[in-house]
């Protein structure tokens, strides 16, 4: 029997895999508010991802930071976003896509602890102080895959870094996606909206097929199928992949082609069999992360293997 709360791209992934049943029972970690123990984790945060969708269709992922209670909630029913105008970066693509009634993914994460708690709702309201989303879904995910990294300095935000825009991957930026170990994925829904998810494992995970194409395997998750369902009902994608080094951050759009029974020889997808090609439209390389110096804790467990060319 379909189950009401999954839409039909999330239904056709779990009957593909054989994970109907899993998702049935993991559904119940699902809310239409964010519960009350999850306000204070959300209140301590000074990093969200957030998944947007632009005025052409293409979406985007992204990184934004305050300062800790700069996200924050009442009720649960919405979530407050204080970001001045005078602290927006103008070449952040999310700032364009933001418009009301329009669909907003959110990812709060704690790296050192591998806490993360996700929101997908509607921009309610906005102002030059920050913006409101209404909450349409909100759960807790699980730790896996998560690097740990801690923050030690968060600087007040300076002037606007430098950028670099293209649609082919090369130099630096196929370099940063080869030494990448997290990143996050935008996705949509016609109707149940924008998602933000995170992805990890060690570095290598993330392979060029070439200058305009990356394979991305899909690990063992929850079995509800956010992500994928989206793809299958519409293949726009974003992504966002910070360098916690050098304080850049690439942000691509572009959209995903989804492979379920692959070949793989050297178990690189924790064996699921699963891998998802991203299709480059364009990217930004720009100097986002730059008041920030994190110090790297250690790799996630969980992390399937890697093989190098």
């Amino acid at each position: 029997m379909n189950n009401p709360r999954f839409h039909e791209g999330e239904r056709t992934a779990q009957a593909i895999t054989g994970e109907a049943g899993i998702a049935a029972r993991n559904i119940a970690m699902l809310r239409d508010t964010v519960p009350g123990g999850a306000l204070p984790f959300i209140a301590r945060q000074f990093m969200v991802a957030m998944g947007t969708v632009d005025a052409a269709g293409n979406v985007w992922a992204s990184m934004l930071f305050g300062t800790p209670g700069f996200a924050h909630g009442e009720t649960g029913e919405s979530l407050r976003v204080e970001m001045p105008s005078s602290r927006r970066d103008p070449l952040e693509p999310a700032w364009d896509n933001l418009a009301e009634g329009k669909p907003v993914g959110l990812l709060f994460i704690e790296l050192d602890t591998r806490r993360r708690f996700r929101i997908n709702g509607v921009l309610a309201s906005q102002d030059e102080t920050g913006f409101e989303v209404g909450v349409r879904e909100a759960y807790a995910n699980c730790p896996k895959y998560i690097q740990r990294r801690h923050l030690r300095t968060l600087g007040e935000p300076g002037a606007a870094g430098q950028a670099a825009h293209g649609s082919v991957l090369r130099g630096s930026v196929a370099t940063l996606i080869r030494q990448a170990d997290t990143m996050f994925v935008a996705s949509r829904h016609p109707t149940a909206g924008a998602d933000v998810s995170h992805r990890g494992g060690e570095p290598g995970f993330v392979k060029l097929l070439d200058e305009r194409t990356l394979r991305i395997p899909d690990f063992p998750g929850n079995s509800l199928f956010n992500t994928l369902g989206n793809f299958l009902t519409d293949p726009h994608a974003g992504l966002c992949v910070p360098d916690f080094t050098s304080g850049r951050l690439l942000q691509l759009t572009g959209t995903a082609e989804l492979h379920w029974n692959e070949d793989d020889p050297d178990d690189e997808t924790g064996g699921t069999h699963r891998y998802w090609d991203f299709h480059v439209g364009q990217w930004i390389l720009r100097d986002a992360l730059q008041r920030a110096e994190w110090e790297f804790l250690d790799a996630s467990p969980f992390n399937p293997p890697v093989s190098h060319p």
